[in-house]
Formats: C-alpha cells, structure tokens, sequence
C-alpha cells in the first residue's frame, strides 16, 4: 500500500508542474497541502523530502514565497539530518531561487553555487539548466555580467545536451533580460532571447511561460515607444488564462496591460 501512495505522491507533484506550466495555476495549486499531509502519514523520510521538494517548486512558480521559504527550509534541514545528499541539493537550490525572487542576490548567488555543487557530487545533473539560469540573473543583478553569460551559456548548452527542456523558455527570456542589464544594454540580443523563449512556450503549449516571455517583450517595447505593439502581444495571451488571477505573474500581467492602455 506504501509503495502505491508513494507513487501518487510523485504522480501529484509532478502533476502541479505540468498544470502551471499548461497554464492551470488553481489547478496546480490543488494538490501541494495534500501531497504534503499524505507523505507525512506514511512517515518515510524520503517521501517527505519528494513531496516537500514538489511542492517549494509549485509554491514558487505561483509566487506563494513564504510557503515555499518554510518548506525549503524543513527539506533541507531533513536532508541534512538523513544525509541526503541529493535532496540537500534541491533544496538549497530551490531557496537560491527564492533568493533570487526576492531580490537578493547575493544570498542567491551563494546558495545556488553551493547547491550545484552539492547536486554535481550526487553525480546527476537533473534541474541544472533552470537553476543555473537563475544563478545567471543574480550575478547580473550584481554587475558581474561575465560570469552571468558564462552561466547562461552553461545552461543552453546542457539543455542542448541533456534534452531537458521543460524550462528552456524560461532560460531564454532570463538571458534576454541579461541583456538589457548589461553594461552595455543590446535591445536587439533580449530581443532575440525573448523571441526564442516565445516560440519555445508556444511550441510546448506552455501558457505561463509563454506569459512571462510575452511580459519581457512587452515591457521592451513600451521602452522602446511600441505600445500598440507591446499590448498586441501581451493582451491574447493574459486572456487566454482562466484561473489564476490572484497569482504573482498574473497580477503583474494585468498591471502591465493596464499601463500599456494608458
């Protein structure tokens, strides 16, 4: 029986992923708490620490932080009590990421490094195209442009490599906004990453990345004078969405139009 309920506990958490990536954020929302209840009655520690490293990633995509800070920090605090190494890893890679939400680069940038490094020692290589990415934004927020890019070209190339591309969009549009951070901002390189970012959410029918490319975008070309433009882009896929609203990217999506309409 313990065996069949573990396995639906992967089969949820990696469920809500799916959900929120397709563009169902209510939806991806619905199972976190009970994966978390389920994995608690059945008491093995490595369950737990699966479904506490589900839930950190759905938490965040829905910009739920302060849920998601309190079960990072359970995770890696049992996988350091089991020495789980590979757990560990996740979840010190899943609070630089929160890190680098919040705007805290510094944090970020040591927490993933460490965290890479504990996941490379696992011998797995598994997330580390996103987190990577991730760590590329915070070292730009820092002014450290080189290992920002060197970073980035880091994860394009293992996702090139391990086919791992359930983020690719979201690597994309990070190293677009690389760009425009640089010292020397190059408009037309973010350009090009967020167009590749768009084709890749629309290729994988990937609605909430394809939101966040589309804001990327869309807050260029308001820079750039293209309101018309930037609206046009953004308005057919934030109406697409019918759940969600009260969730981070979409909130934001709807204070963008509404600038974009002034």
């Amino acid at each position: 029986m313990r065996f069949g309920q573990d396995h639906l506990i992967s089969v949820l958490s990696h469920r809500s992923h799916v959900l929120w990536a397709l563009g169902y954020p209510d939806a991806a929302l619905a199972d976190p708490e009970s994966v978390i209840k389920d994995a608690r009655q059945i008491g093995q520690a490595p369950t737990l620490m699966f479904a506490l490293s589900g839930t950190v990633t759905t938490h965040i995509y829905c910009g739920n932080y302060a849920a998601a800070s309190a079960q990072a920090d359970e995770l890696v605090a049992m996988a350091d009590q089991k020495g789980a190494s590979y757990w560990k890893a996740l979840g010190m890679l899943e609070k630089g990421w929160l890190f680098a939400a919040a705007g805290k680069p510094l944090d970020a940038v040591q927490m993933i490094t460490s965290g890479l490094a504990t996941m490379r020692s696992t011998g797995t290589t598994l997330y580390t195209p996103f987190y990577l990415s991730y760590l590329a934004g915070a070292h730009a927020e820092l002014g450290e442009f080189d290992d920002a890019w060197r970073s980035i070209v880091e994860a394009l190339t293992a996702v090139g490599t391990t086919k791992e591309t359930f983020q690719e969009a979201e690597i994309n549009r990070v190293a677009g906004e690389i760009a425009l951070k640089s010292r020397e901002a190059d408009a037309a390189k973010a350009e090009e990453f967020f167009n590749r970012a768009l084709a890749v959410a629309r290729q994988q029918q990937a609605k909430s990345w394809e939101l966040r490319a589309a804001m990327s975008m869309a807050r260029l070309w308001r820079d750039q004078g293209k309101r018309e433009e930037a609206r046009d882009l953004l308005a057919p896929v934030y109406g697409w969405f019918t759940e969600g609203f009260d969730t981070r990217d979409l909130k934001e999506a709807k204070q963008l139009l509404g600038e974009l309409a002034s």
